[in-house]
C-alpha cells in the first residue's frame, strides 16, 4: 500500500519495469501503462493526501474509470501490490477485498472475485504470481508465492505450496514449476 511519496516512486518504478518499458514517459498508444500511472495516482492520492488532494483525486478518478472502460479493467484502488504487470487491454476484474502481491502479471479474461454467499471473502495471492488468460479465481482462499495458474483455471481452494502450478476445472497442481521462468525480476 502506498503511504508516502517515496513508496508512490518506488511503486512507479516496479510498474514500468514489470511492464518491461525503458522509456521515460508512456508513448501516445500505450494504454496499459498509462492506466497502472492512474492507479497509483489515486491510490497515493487517497492514501496520502486525504485533505489537500480532493480536486486531483477526482480528476485521476475521472481518467482512470475512462481509460479503465476503455481497456476493460476494473481493479479498485489498493489492491495490487507493486510491480503489477497487466500483459493485454481486455477484461480484467478484480474484487475490492481482494489483495495481490507484489510482481503480479495478469492476462485477458481474469476474474478475481469475491464469494457470492460471504460476500468479503476474496483471494489473498502472494508474489510473483502468473495468472494465464481466463482464469478465474473466487472465494475466501490462498495462494503461495511463486505459483503460475493455468489458462482457464478455475481456482475455488487454497493452494499453499509455493512454486507449483495449478490448472483444470476445479484446480488442481498439474506440476512443479512454478512462474520463476515467466515473472524475472532484475
Amino acid at each position: 500500500m502506498i503511504t508516502c511519496k517515496k513508496d508512490y516512486i518506488e511503486y512507479l518504478k516496479a510498474d514500468k519495469k514489470a511492464l518491461g518499458r525503458n522509456t521515460r514517459s508512456p508513448k501516445m498508444n500505450d494504454l496499459i501503462w498509462k492506466y497502472e500511472i492512474l492507479l497509483r495516482k489515486c491510490e497515493y492520492y487517497t492514501n496520502v493526501h486525504k485533505k489537500w488532494g480532493r480536486i486531483p483525486l477526482q480528476l485521476y478518478r475521472y481518467r482512470r474509470f475512462r481509460l479503465g472502460i476503455k481497456c476493460g479493467f476494473t481493479i479498485p484502488l489498493n489492491t495490487c501490490g507493486k510491480g503489477l504487470c497487466l500483459a493485454h487491454i481486455g477484461p480484467v476484474i478484480i474484487s475490492n477485498y481482494a489483495k495481490l502481491g507484489d510482481y503480479c502479471r495478469i492476462h485477458v479474461g481474469v476474474n478475481i472475485g469475491a464469494d457470492a454467499r460471504h460476500g468479503k471473502e476474496a483471494p489473498q495471492i502472494g508474489n510473483r504470481v502468473y495468472i494465464a488468460p481466463g482464469a478465474k479465481m473466487y472465494g475466501a482462499i490462498t495462494i503461495a508465492d511463486n505459483i503460475a495458474v493455468g489458462a482457464n483455471a478455475v481456482v475455488n481452494k487454497s493452494f499453499t505450496e509455493p512454486g507449483v502450478s495449478i490448472g483444470g476445472i476445479p484446480a488442481k497442481v498439474i506440476s512443479n514449476s512454478g512462474s520463476e521462468d515467466i515473472i524475472r525480476i532484475c
